[in-house]
């Protein structure tokens, strides 16, 4: 549960991603590749399930929706980044900080929904 000194974030991702994450014990984000300068966490759960259900589902045949806490005073080095409408907003956090911002999980990386590719 959240409390004051935790932010909750949530993270769309597909099935290689959430794989890396579970080989990391539920406690890490893998690195990004090289076309990924920016890890971006979302600050909804509305956004991600949007995203998991009509980006990675479609492209990768299923989509997750995770949900993580991060230590807050940490979590306000990085400006909210609204990315497009009032809803859609984003933690920008470099790729070469990932690591670091790893560091300052609180607790574990947990799936909260699933949405198939072509499911009625």
């Amino acid at each position: 549960m959240t409390d004051s000194k935790t932010l909750t974030l949530w993270r769309p991702c597909g099935p290689a991603e959430l794989e890396l994450v579970r080989a990391s014990g539920w406690k890490a984000w893998p690195p990004r590749l090289p076309d990924q300068p920016i890890f971006y966490p979302v600050l909804n759960e509305d956004y991600a399930v949007k995203i998991a259900r009509d980006w990675n589902a479609p492209r990768d045949g299923v989509g997750y929706v995770t949900r993580f806490e991060v230590d807050r005073d940490f979590a306000e080095r990085y400006p909210v980044q609204q990315a497009g409408g009032r809803t859609i907003l984003e933690l920008w956090v470099p790729a070469e900080e990932l690591d670091e911002f790893n560091r300052h999980i609180v607790g574990k990386i947990e799936v909260v929904s699933e949405f198939r590719a072509n499911a009625a």
